[in-house]
């Protein structure tokens, strides 16, 4: 057995359409398999020949939930690449799921559904916090959700490069919930206020050169270089297989776009396979 994804998160953010996504991608995918025979499949998938193994597992809390955790790192010291997807949701978006589809909250009884939704996120709390990916599904089509999926996962043990994700967006907007690493360029002189640059967007040269003509573009560039070429080597060296970059600005259409594209460029120099998402560049056009 050389990887083992264990696909987790909140309910009705999309735990079975990840696992889907990796069945389709030629995983071997267990769904809700108990905690007492994960150790057993992990073994029988060895010995059936199998490469690549997924658990979806959900409603583990308290005592299965710190097992869970125990499990994980027993698969790690035996030598298996273990690989844990957390897939989340904002809670109106999980709302919305649940009341759509008539399906009970697994904590709804006695209490509401939003209650319910706060209680679980606070329960797995631990779990999201050793995730090796957080996924976002607020805004995901599930097409959209099976090439991420595929995206990070298609790091594996003889494949070792490092795979990241760039997005930049606007703060009128949120923030994205799956980042890993968050920069705010709200600091940048503003294109908006440019009469002849607002209606372009950070993809058009006229405000890439007023973006990073600005002292404060190029310094703090240099030292994001800096970071990154320090951090990088360190979450490969750690078994990191996947990061997500955030750039914010105010609307998500200008300083944010010039300098996530500059941080694709940096990371593509650091042999980090990159894709790159402008979540709100379209926005107010």
């Amino acid at each position: 057995m050389n990887e083992v994804a264990v696909v987790t998160g909140l309910s009705g953010a999309g735990r079975s359409t990840v696992g889907e996504a990796l069945e389709d991608a030629g995983w071997y995918v267990v769904d809700n398999v108990p905690l007492s025979l994960v150790s057993k499949v992990v073994e029988l998938a060895a010995h059936g020949g199998e490469q690549r193994l997924a658990l979806v597992v959900g409603r583990l809390y308290g005592e299965e939930l710190n097992r869970l955790l125990e499990l994980l790192g027993e698969l790690r010291a035996a030598g298996v690449v273990v690989r844990v997807l957390y897939v989340d949701a904002e809670d109106d978006v999980l709302v919305a799921r649940f009341e759509a589809t008539k399906r009970p909250h697994p904590l709804a009884e006695g209490g509401g559904l939003a209650e319910a939704i706060a209680t679980e996120r606070r329960l797995l709390l631990p779990l999201r916090e050793v995730a090796d990916a957080i996924i976002d599904t607020s805004e995901l089509s599930s097409h959209e959700l099976r090439a991420r999926v595929v995206v990070i996962l298609e790091q594996s043990a003889d494949r070792p490069q490092m795979r990241a994700l760039v997005t930049s967006f606007g703060y009128k907007y949120g923030i994205p919930r799956d980042i890993d690493l968050l920069f705010d360029v709200r600091f940048l002189p503003n294109p908006f206020w440019r009469r002849e640059l607002r209606a372009l967007s950070g993809r058009d040269e006229p405000v890439r050169a007023y973006v990073l003509g600005s002292d404060d573009a190029v310094e703090f560039l240099d030292h994001l270089g800096e970071l990154l070429r320090f951090v990088v080597p360190r979450y490969v060296a750690e078994g990191r297989a996947y990061l997500h970059l955030g750039i914010g600005c105010t609307g998500g259409r200008h300083r944010s776009v010039v300098i996530a594209d500059e941080v694709a460029a940096m990371l593509r120099g650091l042999e980090v396979a990159v894709e790159q998402r402008h979540r709100d560049m379209e926005r107010g056009t």
